[in-house]
């Protein structure tokens, strides 16, 4: 048995002979690669989750000696909330994808790990807000600008950085329509660009009758090239100032929603118009989403399908004895 184990030791330190490297030497190795191969907000979510989570309990560790079971381990010790703690895991994924293809390991442990389990409670459908809600919040608003800005997420599903990069040249009030085209970001040196949407799926999204006296207030006097929704003194607005300028937190406590984000809007939108009625390839189209299997996480279809059956049953065998 102890001879076998050597001999096979041996043969792994001639195929991978560079295995013995720990992930943080790996890391500044190919960092660059994977920074530049990516958006830049990507890129700082996943520096985040190198600095935060990966290399304090994992760091250290050879990457020969980083095991589907050692990452999990690790994952269970990580705070922070789902998508954080995947990001983390994403950015692992990523460098150990690299060790792969530099021949360091033999395979990238961190794709046969679990991934973190979102909690029930904290599911799409259950952070949508209700139409009533949509209402309580926008009237709770006092600034017409910031005001608009909101409308315009929950009413349109586009990503808060989508609608920050939204420019009068790409909304058709007479066909009422709004050609998603772009997205502002943060690049790496800090400074705001604008890149294609994500997925880099440019997108048709329609104006419903609420928004349309918003916009038509947002594009009064302005030229093709200028943005939809700036701040009062005709600046661009993002989620982020957004959220100082209207106090979010206090509006977040007159809904009795202390967890809700500026994402949650567009979710509500994908809500709204499955519980309306709205096709799911239809939705998927709105929302920009790369799949179905996405889009139907907001849909009671799949939630329902035991009382559908159920139902199904009843009317062949009656209501039982």
């Amino acid at each position: 048995m102890v001879e076998a184990k050597r001999l096979r030791a041996e043969t792994l330190t001639t195929r991978f002979p560079d295995g013995d490297m720990t992930l943080t030497q790996w890391h500044a190795r190919h960092w660059p690669v994977i920074q530049e191969s990516v958006r830049a907000s990507t890129a700082r979510a996943y520096e985040r989750g190198w600095r935060l989570r990966v290399k304090p309990w994992l760091g250290h560790i050879k990457l020969e000696k980083l095991t589907a079971g050692v990452i999990e381990e690790a994952i269970s010790g990580w705070t922070g909330t789902t998508s954080t703690r995947i990001d983390a895991l994403s950015v692992l994924s990523r460098l150990l994808d690299g060790a792969v293809r530099a021949r360091l390991v033999p395979l990238n442990q961190a794709r046969l790990a679990r991934r973190p389990k979102s909690d029930a409670s904290n599911s799409l459908r259950s952070r949508a807000l209700t139409a009533a809600e949509v209402q309580l919040l926008l009237a709770s608003i006092d600034d017409a600008h910031y005001r608009r800005y909101i409308a315009g997420l929950v009413y349109t599903g586009m990503r808060a950085n989508e609608a920050t990069a939204l420019r009068i040249e790409d909304v058709d009030l007479a066909h009422r329509t709004i050609h998603v085209r772009r997205a502002f970001s943060i690049g790496a040196d800090g400074r705001g660009i604008e890149l294609t949407p994500k997925s880099h799926k440019e997108r048709e999204v329609p104006i419903p009758t609420p928004l349309v006296g918003a916009l038509t207030e947002a594009m009064a006097g302005k030229r093709r090239g200028d943005l939809v929704f700036t701040g009062p003194r005709g600046g661009r607005i993002n989620a982020s100032n957004v959220r100082r300028a209207i106090d979010w937190k206090t509006l977040r406590a007159q809904l009795n929603r202390d967890d809700l984000r500026i994402h949650d809007l567009r979710h509500t939108l994908a809500t709204l118009l499955f519980d309306a009625g709205a096709p799911a390839n239809d939705v998927q189209a709105i929302l920009g989403h790369s799949s179905m299997q996405m889009t139907e996480r907001y849909s009671r279809a799949r939630s329902d399908v035991a009382k559908r059956a159920a139902a199904a049953i009843d009317s062949l065998f009656g209501d039982g004895e």
